[in-house]
């Protein structure tokens, strides 16, 4: 599977739980959507991830990535009841970085 290479790292810092790594693959200025929570810039991603991390321990494994809408699918495993779930990951880029994310 040919992922861009900031997805790559994003997954590559989920799966070893490196909030700092993780929130490096947004811009400034990015958002984040997940369980219907909004997330405003890089500080509070961050912030969020960290939170998850400890909570879920959530560990992506990719399945199909789709260049025409950018979306991944990816089996989500961790603490958190229904584990394992696959979930679908919506970005938008901006030089080379996450500028919006939307999981669903």
């Amino acid at each position: 599977m040919n992922l861009p290479k900031v997805v790559t790292e994003l997954v590559k810092a989920q799966n070893v739980f490196d909030s700092t790594a993780y929130s490096n693959c947004f811009t400034e200025t990015a958002v984040v959507f997940d369980e219907g929570k909004t997330h405003n810039g890089k500080a509070e991603i961050k912030n969020w991830i960290d939170k998850a991390n400890k909570e879920y321990q959530a560990t992506m494994k990719p399945l199909e990535y789709s260049e025409t809408d950018c979306t991944l699918k990816a089996e989500v495993s961790g603490t958190f009841p229904g584990s394992p779930i696959v979930l679908t990951y919506h970005y938008e880029f901006e030089s080379g970085l996450i500028q919006s994310l939307k999981i669903v």
